[in-house]
């Protein structure tokens, strides 16, 4: 079957968006939903044109065609606005998370800063604030504020002159704070993955084509699969903000029945929290029989979520073979695999032991692992099992790196040609083929069907979002004076059928007798206000006892092994009993500072009596997903609004309950 050719005669993304306003100026293209349920902004595919137009007339008054431009918006109409401004402009445009507007630009966005060198900030009025930072990264830069212009802006716009190598923008998703990448996407790149999408999704009726999004926009799956991929086929794109689904996950459900949505995704934990989080006469509304396409991608899939959630919502129509379970990166654009829209998921048994030493071998029937396949390869692209070492291809039962190549595949990093060397020249010994993309990650194929089982690259991914643990074990080495600053190790290890975060750190000789507790805290802390993220399990070393090779570097595979084996040198470690996702109960009768208190403990679980109300909030370890339920939760039942920020502010938790108590402002 060969890839549907909506730009057959088109080399931009440009071209096709500005081919639908002329043929279909009146029909809506983009709807932002206002904490997910209330209609705030929409646009027509004429006005969505006109605005991109009055950006980029701007932008070609102000910078040269492929300069940077960073885009600090909020998810929204006014971020596609400015998106496709650069791309209307010949800018390269770099979208990322927008600043704090009261505390410091994140390290990993001054290396983004620092990076990619923008010439330009674009930003919205109610971000503007965040120019007013002492941060000379930003403030030296000029600023646009795109959601302040008027019509008459358009019409100085000049088509610039693209092609299909011209880039199209840099995508930072999973860049370290210390050596950020930036993946080159060209428009020949997002064309070719566009196209590669729509026939996997197999869209028929392109104008019937509803696409509901929650993901960030500054993130693969969010801008290419929830933004643009709707635009592309001429249909429509209903978004609402990240922290309106983590508060009440049925707000997503609620939209796709709503707007009779045929196409929506996300990573694997956000079908897991909607089994969790809904309730039976919640589901009582939802008609999800319009749900032709729900795909799965970003992080592991399991089979047993695919399987909890459509038992959970089988009665609202969902059909199994809407799941569409995929895998890509950054690095490909995004889609590198997918599997048939009118076929169940691919489920295939393995022994789990054999699994381990990299053999696909039929399970004894006690030690069997289930894995989901993600699909095969699309036309004009090519996926091999490779040895790594040999650079061979693998023999059918064995377990290989994933090496991918085709016009999806970017050029490389922005500026960094070992990086690129490395990861995009990729070659076969037996062969000299086009060089291949070395993904990094673990796998084997079976009758063409890829299935994913590991990574090589010790990149942590939870909840879709990619973290370097150089970066995790930085922050966390630097929380405690008693942690060695060279002997720590982040990793991660599945826990209930979710990916949770480990930390392993040396203790210095003359603090061999620290307080465990106290140093587990700190680091919990330093890791929820770097990354937002809760620690699972804080393993104290005894001094020298890290795994490491001969020359010094820590070897964090043989930490994550000693850790599940239970062979650590230890002198002692704090693990939670789980972390859970957030549910709503009220504990009648009690102190409003016991039931929180209670409410956090079983959230992070562990013990009531180990939340401190005197200590900051920062220092309890929330990530954004349990900030947000907390927040829900205090909303819910105390009839207040707070923001979940306050979460990672300097305060006590009992000031934090003393201001909504008293109805401070927020």
């Amino acid at each position: 079957m060969s890839i549907p050719t909506i730009s057959i005669a088109y080399k931009t993304i440009v071209d096709i968006l500005r081919r639908h306003a002329d043929n279909q100026p009146r029909q809506r293209a983009l709807t932002f939903l206002l904490d997910g349920k209330d209609e705030a902004f929409h646009a027509t595919y004429a006005e969505l044109d006109e605005q991109a137009r009055s950006i980029a007339a701007q932008l070609q008054e102000r910078v040269e065609p492929g300069d940077r431009a960073l885009l600090l918006h909020n998810p929204g109409l006014s971020f596609v606005s400015a998106f496709l401004g650069c791309l209307y402009a010949g800018v390269i445009a770099v979208p990322t998370f927008p600043p704090h507007p009261n505390k410091p630009l994140h390290p990993r966005l001054q290396a983004i800063i620092r990076h990619a060198e923008p010439a330009i900030v674009l930003t919205e009025s109610d971000r503007y604030v965040a120019k007013r930072q002492p941060t000379t990264e930003l403030t030296s830069l000029p600023w646009l504020i795109t959601d302040e212009l008027d019509t008459q802006s358009a019409l100085p716009w000049q088509p610039p002159p693209l092609s299909e190598d011209t880039i199209a923008f840099l995508q930072y998703t999973s860049g370290s704070t210390a050596a950020p990448k930036g993946t080159i996407i060209t428009h020949a790149n997002l064309l070719s993955n566009l196209a590669c999408i729509h026939q996997g999704f197999d869209i028929k009726s392109n104008n019937d084509t509803t696409g509901v999004a929650w993901l960030p926009p500054y993130h693969d799956m969010g801008l290419i699969g929830g933004i643009l991929l709707p635009l592309y086929v001429g249909g429509l794109s209903v978004l609402f903000s990240p922290f309106a689904f983590l508060q009440q996950p049925l707000r997503w459900l609620e939209v796709i029945s709503r707007y009779k949505a045929t196409i929506s995704g996300a990573p694997n934990f956000a079908y897991e929290l909607c089994v969790e989080r809904i309730s039976s006469e919640q589901k009582t509304n939802l008609d999800l029989s319009c749900w032709q396409v729900a795909s799965v991608g970003a992080e592991p899939v399991r089979a047993a979520t695919l399987e909890r959630f459509y038992a959970a919502f089988a009665s609202c129509g969902f059909q199994r073979e809407a799941f569409y379970p995929c895998y890509g990166m950054a690095e490909a654009t995004l889609i590198v695999s997918g599997g048939k829209r009118i076929a169940p998921p691919v489920i295939e048994q393995v022994d789990r032991q054999a699994l381990a030493t990299h053999k696909i071998t039929a399970p004894h029937q006690e030690d069997a692992q289930c894995l989901v396949g993600c699909g095969q390869s699309f036309p004009g692209h090519n996926i091999v099992i490779v040895d790594p070492e040999t650079r061979t291809r693998c023999s059918p039962d064995a377990i290989g790196e994933i090496w991918v190549s085709g016009p999806s595949i970017s050029p490389g990093y922005w500026h960094q040609p070992d990086e690129t060397g490395a990861t995009f020249r990729g070659s076969l010994t037996e062969s000299d083929g086009a060089p291949f993309l070395r993904t990094g990650d673990l796998g084997f194929l079976k009758e063409g069907e890829l299935f994913v089982t590991g990574r090589i690259k010790e990149l942590i991914i939870i909840r879709g979002r990619n973290y370097y643990p150089q970066d995790v074990e930085q922050s966390a080495l630097q929380s405690h004076l008693a942690l060695n600053p060279h002997g720590g190790a982040a990793f991660s290890v599945e826990v209930d059928d979710a990916e949770q975060l480990v930390i392993a750190c040396e203790l210095q000789r003359k603090h061999r007798r620290a307080d465990v507790e106290e140093v587990a805290t700190a680091i919990r802390g330093a890791i929820s206000q770097d990354f937002e993220l809760e620690v699972y399990a804080v393993v104290l070393l005894r001094p020298g006892h890290m795994p490491k090779t001969t020359s010094g570097k820590v070897q964090r595979r043989a930490c994550r092994t000693a850790f599940l084996e239970g062979s650590l040198a230890m002198i002692d470690q704090s693990v939670r009993t789980s972390i859970k996702t957030p549910s709503i109960r009220l504990v009648d009768g009690l102190p409003i500072e016991d039931d929180i208190q209670i409410k956090i403990a079983e959230l992070l679980g562990i013990p009531p009596q180990s939340v401190d109300l005197d200590a900051s909030v920062q220092s309890l370890g929330l990530s954004s997903l349990t900030a947000v339920g907390l927040k829900h939760y205090i909303e819910t039942h105390y009839e207040v609004d707070i923001s979940a920020t306050l979460f990672f502010e300097d305060m006590s938790l009992r000031q934090l309950i003393k201001k909504f108590l008293t109805n401070s402002s927020f």
